[in-house]
């Protein structure tokens, strides 16, 4: 039976619970319209854990982090969407939530993705190519590490004498605008998957 309320979240972690804490309070404020209905965690000692029990937030840990397991923690809190926030396991997507799962990434992907690219890697990464735009990517998760249909990216300068850890600041706070945008769009139904791309539907103008 469909519950009642806001749409819920499903929030996936596996780090220190940052992401996630963002997105209640931007729900907080009444700025996206949801709720998180769950946390589930990859691990007991993470830092996420006790962050988000702090903030109220039902939080459970599914160890290790098989995908049934972590399938049942979701389906449970019957999510309208499922969203991983720092979760940096390989997670085999069932058919039913296929396009019904959201991913972030610190980088402009298709570049500075894949298997190991997390965190302050990426980062570095991105400082060590010489690049001189880097931002977040928000995207629909498949079977591969970073890959899937892109919904929202936002872009960030990279500016001389960057660390890996000031230009993580900068990127993060675009990544707190981008995430619930994509939330906000996909909640409001205004997203289909069309020839492995997102396309979006805007309202129209009045003339």
């Amino acid at each position: 039976m469909p519950r009642s309320g806001p749409p819920r979240l499903v929030c996936l972690v596996s780090g220190g619970g940052r992401t996630v804490a963002s997105l209640a309070e931007t729900i907080a404020a009444g700025r996206l319209p949801a709720t998180i209905g769950r946390v589930v965690a990859s691990r007991a000692g993470c830092a996420a854990v006790p962050r988000l029990r702090g903030l109220g937030l039902p939080v459970v840990v599914v160890e290790p982090p098989e995908g049934a397991a972590v399938w049942a923690a979701v389906e449970e809190a019957a999510p309208a969407l499922v969203c991983l926030c720092g979760f940096l396991h390989k997670l085999p997507i069932p058919a039913a939530w296929r396009g019904k799962v959201l991913n972030i990434h610190p980088a402009l992907l298709p570049s500075f993705g894949g298997q190991g690219m997390y965190g302050a890697r990426v980062h570095a990464a991105v400082l060590a190519a010489g690049v001189k735009v880097s931002g977040c990517t928000v995207h629909f998760a498949d079977e591969e590490y970073d890959r899937g249909p892109i919904v929202v990216q936002k872009a960030v300068p990279v500016l001389e004498g960057d660390t890996p850890e000031t230009l993580a600041d900068r990127v993060f706070q675009a990544e707190c605008e981008a995430y619930p945008e994509a939330i906000r769009l996909f909640l409001e139904g205004r997203l289909r998957i069309e020839g492995g791309k997102v396309a979006i539907r805007y309202a129209r103008r009045e003339a």
